[in-house]
């Protein structure tokens, strides 16, 4: 082409068509690393959620460590460390103008005041079903959660439930019924830790405040009276932490990596991958408590419970089959 090119304006022409060249090749180059741009930020979010769950999913090893401490005395260490670690987090990532502004919010410290007994409730039945052997409730209620989400959005926002949320929800309601009748023992650890934590991320819905920022003012509304609680303990001499004991005291107040850690790498992977993969990614956490329950603690696992969890797992995946459907459909681009 530039070889057929002659005559006064051969020159000009020439540099036009490299010019041209240069640029289409530039814009591929910016297209092709923008694509490896989004490629790498994907995948640094599915690592980042995913150690997230994993380390939901394996916390029981970290509470079973500590025992021998009281649950309830358990939940105010890590409510009072927590606060510590989480004010030190907000100095470092810039958000104490956030954080001030919900504290000069009466109805949003209201909200959130509601939100800490919520998971205050969920943290201590949850390591007590742990230190005492249920810990496959505690796997049945953190898999039903996400049921329990889609009833409440019934029953609180006026949500219509699609005919496959229906009998998603109709299914579980089975296995628990299954489980009463056939075990002859209610699951209330499961239904206590999924509607407390559905509750908390319905009652967060109208709180307008980020997770960090969310998570301090509910451990610093907690904290008083935990640190308290803990005074007491220790003018009784009734108290875990610094009895001479180091290593449980450095596991005591690592209670607070255990809350914000995991915390924090679920956010930083919520902004680089999609929802639907990331509600995909949650049952990770539940399939680890399992899989402890059953092959490492070494739990009863009887035909109930497994026919149970089979109508459970069964109504989980007609679940996510549907809101995987939907969210493509919403995001399909136009004219497909």
């Amino acid at each position: 082409m530039l070889l057929s090119v002659h005559g006064r304006y051969g020159h000009r022409a020439k540099w036009t068509v490299d010019r041209d060249l240069n640029m289409a090749g530039n814009g591929a180059r910016r297209g092709r690393h923008a694509l490896n741009e989004t490629h790498e930020t994907a995948l640094s979010g599915v690592f980042f959620a995913a150690s997230a769950f994993l380390i939901w999913g394996l916390s029981p090893v970290y509470w079973k460590a500590i025992g021998a401490v009281g649950p309830l005395e358990i939940v105010m260490h890590r409510v009072v460390w927590s606060f510590a670690f989480l004010m030190v987090i907000i100095l470092v990532a810039r958000q104490w103008r956030e954080l001030c502004e919900v504290l000069r919010s009466g109805r949003t410290l209201m909200v959130l005041a509601a939100s800490a007994l919520l998971v205050a409730l969920n943290w201590l039945i949850y390591i007590w079903a742990v230190n005492n052997g249920y810990l496959l409730q505690a796997s049945l209620g953190y898999y039903i959660n996400p049921l329990v989400n889609v009833v409440l959005g019934m029953t609180f926002l006026r949500e219509r439930l699609r005919p496959a949320q229906m009998t998603a929800v109709l299914l579980a309601a089975a296995g628990v019924i299954y489980l009463t009748v056939q075990y002859g023992q209610f699951p209330w650890i499961s239904l206590v830790l999924a509607f407390s934590f559905g509750l908390y991320g319905l009652i967060r819905k109208v709180a307008p405040v980020s997770s960090l920022v969310g998570l301090t003012v509910e451990t610093m509304l907690m904290s008083g009276p935990a640190l308290a609680y803990l005074v007491f303990l220790g003018a009784r001499h009734g108290g875990s932490i610094f009895r001479g004991d180091l290593r449980l005291d450095l596991l005591l107040m690592s209670t607070a990596l255990m809350t914000a850690v995991p915390l924090l790498l679920f956010t930083a992977g919520a902004r680089r991958i999609r929802l639907s993969t990331l509600g995909l990614m949650q049952y990770l956490a539940p399939s680890g408590m399992f899989l402890l329950a059953v092959l490492y603690y070494r739990e009863p696992f009887t035909s109930a419970q497994l026919w149970t969890f089979v109508m459970i797992w069964t109504a989980l995946a007609i679940y996510s089959a549907d809101s995987l459907n939907i969210y493509r459909r919403e995001h399909r681009p136009a004219g497909k």
